[in-house]
């Protein structure tokens, strides 16, 4: 029948690896080299992160918001080491145009346990005129967030994640009680643990000092990447009916990995396209909080089909497998 398993007879069952003519991949047998390369990666981006140096932005830290139009064209990489320079203390700028319009905005935050001063506001205007004459810069907006409110934000932000992360495994948990639920919510937390600080660490590299838009980057990962882990942890609780008394449990794993493999890294394309689309727009139309966003979700996206593939289920299965266990047993 076309639904069978093409076999050799004993444990040689997946010898030839097809399944309907389908080739199996053995990801499990590979696991070990799946966790060098993901152990690698976040190595390298630890180095390049604490290299580019770890900065909280106002709305955690607390400090001054400083809006100014002006037109023409800047680089905002540029305009943002001239003002850190001029201040003498990390400055965080974005800048943003509405269509349709010659006149563009640029913020300017810096971090801090108290306002600018007059002096230090005239500075910076005078500094911003100086660099680009002609640009007429003019100060729209000036705010001061208080360091207590950005203490509490990052509460608030780091709470959101820790009770996300509960309610994942609490809902992997419930899922698939009955091929040990815990277990398998516990190793898809490990996954998204790698492809969260993978976006951290890249908005870090991008020299974007952390903010909500952080927040709501890893919330967005944690979603994208649960779901593909969901969809190959569904597939083995249903493989696991079909074979359970016939084949390894190690088998059944990578029989269902290389069949979830297809809508896996198909949905991952349309979503990778659709935020390359918005991150194009962010450039031309020069929109630094889409690009802010953007860039580590893309990240995000690769390492989130990757853990699903390659972490979260080969843990799991060496966890369900420890000791000589079967892996059928809860």
């Amino acid at each position: 029948m076309s639904n069978q398993l093409n076999s050799k007879k004993g444990d040689k069952f997946f010898a030839s690896r097809e399944f309907a003519g389908r080739k199996i991949y053995p990801f499990i047998e590979k696991r070990r080299i799946y966790f060098t390369v993901a152990i690698s990666i976040l190595i390298i981006g630890f180095v390049l992160a604490f290299w580019r140096g770890f900065h909280l932005d106002i709305e955690f830290k607390g400090g001054s918001l400083v809006d100014y139009t002006y037109s023409g064209e800047i680089d905002v990489d540029q305009i943002t080491a001239e003002l850190s320079d001029a201040m003498e203390e990390p400055v965080n700028c974005q800048i943003s145009r509405a269509i349709g319009s010659d006149e563009s905005n640029l913020k300017v935050s810096v971090a801090g346990n108290e306002a600018l001063s007059p002096e230090q506001l005239t500075n910076l205007t005078d500094s911003l005129n100086k660099n680009y004459p002609g640009h007429n810069f003019e100060i729209s907006e000036a705010n001061l967030v208080s360091p207590s409110i950005g203490r509490e934000m990052l509460r608030n932000g780091l709470l959101a994640l820790v009770i996300a992360s509960a309610l994942i495994i609490a809902y992997v948990w419930l899922s698939f009680r009955t091929m040990s639920g815990p277990s398998a919510g516990v190793m898809a937390l490990v996954a998204l643990f790698h492809d969260t600080t993978l976006a951290v660490l890249a908005f870090v590299i991008m020299g974007s000092a952390i903010n909500e838009t952080l927040i709501a980057v890893i919330l967005t990962i944690l979603g994208f990447s649960i779901n593909d882990t969901i969809v190959i942890y569904d597939r083995v609780r249903e493989n696991m009916k079909l074979y359970k008394d016939e084949h390894s449990f190690l088998d059944i794993i990578d029989l269902s990995i290389t069949q979830s493999l297809g809508r896996t890294i198909n949905t991952s394309i349309c979503i990778f396209v659709a935020v390359v689309t918005a991150y194009i727009f962010a450039l031309l139309y020069n929109l630094e909080s889409i690009k802010e966003f953007a860039l580590p979700i893309l990240v995000g996206v690769i390492s989130g089909t990757f853990s699903s593939i390659t972490i979260a289920t080969p843990l799991w299965a060496m966890w369900k497998t420890r000791q000589g266990r079967s892996g059928f047993e809860d």
